[in-house]
């Protein structure tokens, strides 16, 4: 069973004050419910992928939600990745 992506494209980029994360829809984020890891930009992109491991409080199920729209992010910013699984990124 495929888990599909929630992310779309938002409008902000670059650095993101407290406010602007605020306006921010949920299908801007990795993690949409948590509102986790804001995926703006090509930068946002690779801090999300850097930082997967850190996020707290995510069931398996957030995990593979936030890998796709991690995947489909990267997609659109021409982010390479080479991972194939949300596991690939967990390093503790």
């Amino acid at each position: 069973m495929s888990t599909e992506a929630t992310w779309k494209p938002v409008e902000a980029h670059g650095d993101l004050t407290a406010s602007k994360r605020d306006d921010l829809p949920d299908s801007a984020y990795a993690f949409p419910k948590q509102r986790k890891e804001p995926l703006t930009d090509a930068s946002h992109v690779r801090n999300a992928l850097a930082r997967f491991d850190q996020v707290e409080d995510v069931s398996n199920a957030d995990r593979e939600r936030a890998f796709e729209n991690i995947k489909k992010a990267a997609r659109h910013f021409h982010v390479d990745m080479q991972e194939s699984s949300w596991k690939d990124l967990m390093k503790h």
